[in-house]
């Protein structure tokens, strides 16, 4: 009999790790990328951004001991890891001025659509760059616990898993999805994908329509309905509502990963009264046992972006056997999202005369 506490909730540690660079000094790296690294021992070695006094308040703040003046100042370190916390449109020229062989760990995602993705994995190759990309819901404590359980069979074969997602998200904090083309399932709902593909592998197709909102003239996209075809053994639908206004009653923001012997019900707590959030509930049954509660250690913030930075350091020193979120690996994400714009841009079946 399973005991779900035992499920591995943290990643671990490596043993010798390298001291960190920062490029990129904005609100998610001063919300959820120091913050983690404090948490777990990482040194920041310095910060650099190009409004210079935003990266001096950043290091003012965490106690950075180095803000570099320009970009050739930071990429000059060596036996560091560096942290592009940059958008889309930034990471390739930062890419191309990186030594040869570096380590670097890059913001999701991974450029602004396939084209752009396929471009940055080119530079990867070519520079010989270790690269992966941040990911971090998959390192969430909660979704190492569904891999986890999975992975040891505690769900048997899994049959079902549904995302429902119905909050208020405070668009006013992101103006600069204003200029995007593609917001709903690029910037947010790629999360989602991400971490099923790496639960199930890639699925044969997807179905997908995501639309605007008359509330949010300005947003090309706020809501979102996702199938994913993995045959007739497994289904996976994605129900995705930004704009929900009616208070906090019928909100929810679940996970469920269904099997034949067991689920899982997983609270996103952090995407309830964003950014404030509310708690994280993980709900478990197994055959042959009463509906129980996981205790969990932490949360999607800060603490699943400890998990990539770990990876990414053990398995350049050998620690780990594999980089999970690899450019390469995640290029196969941004063909899911490729596929699923190509779905919704299509308009569906037309119905029979």
């Amino acid at each position: 009999m399973t005991d779900i506490q035992s499920l591995q909730q943290e990643w671990p540690l490596p043993s010798r790790p390298r001291p960190v660079v920062i490029i990129g000094a904005g609100g998610i790296v001063n919300d959820a990328h120091l913050p983690a690294y404090k948490k777990a021992g990482f040194f920041v070695q310095g910060v650099y951004d190009l409004d210079t006094e935003r990266a001096k308040g950043t290091a003012a703040q965490w106690g950075i001991g180095r803000v570099y003046e320009t970009l050739e100042q930071a990429v000059s370190e060596t036996g560091v890891v560096f942290d592009l916390a940059l958008p889309p449109s930034a990471v390739m020229g930062v890419l191309d001025a990186l030594p040869d062989g570096a380590v670097v760990l890059i913001q999701k995602p991974m450029g602004k659509d396939l084209a752009q993705a396929r471009a940055i994995v080119a530079v990867c190759q070519r520079k010989k760059l270790l690269a992966a990309i941040n990911h971090q819901l998959r390192f969430a404590p909660y979704m190492l616990a569904v891999r986890d359980a999975i992975g040891r069979g505690c769900l048997g074969s899994v049959s079902d898993v549904e995302m429902q997602l119905n909050v208020a998200d405070p668009w006013h904090l992101f103006p600069f999805l204003e200029a995007m083309e593609r917001v709903e399932i690029q910037v947010h709902s790629i999360h989602y994908l991400d971490l099923i593909r790496s639960l199930l592998g890639d699925p044969a197709g997807v179905y997908a329509l995501t639309i605007a909102d008359a509330r949010y003239p300005r947003l090309k996209s706020t809501r979102s309905s996702i199938i994913l075809n993995y045959g007739s053994k497994t289904r996976v639908c994605l129900s995705l509502n930004h704009n929900y206004a009616h208070g906090e009653k019928g909100q929810s923001a679940m996970f469920k990963f269904e099997g034949t012997d067991g689920v899982i019900w997983v609270q996103l707590g952090v995407m309830l009264d964003y950014p404030e959030g509310r708690p994280d509930t993980v709900q478990v049954k197994l055959r042959g046992q009463d509906w129980k509660n996981l205790m969990l250690t932490g949360s999607w913030f800060p603490d699943a972006f400890i998990g990539p930075m770990s990876n990414l350091q053990r398995f350049s020193s050998g620690e780990d056997p594999a980089l999970l979120t690899d450019v390469h690996d995640v290029l196969r994400t941004m063909v899911l999202v490729e596929a699923a714009y190509v779905s919704s841009a299509s308009g569906g079946t037309p119905l029979c005369a």
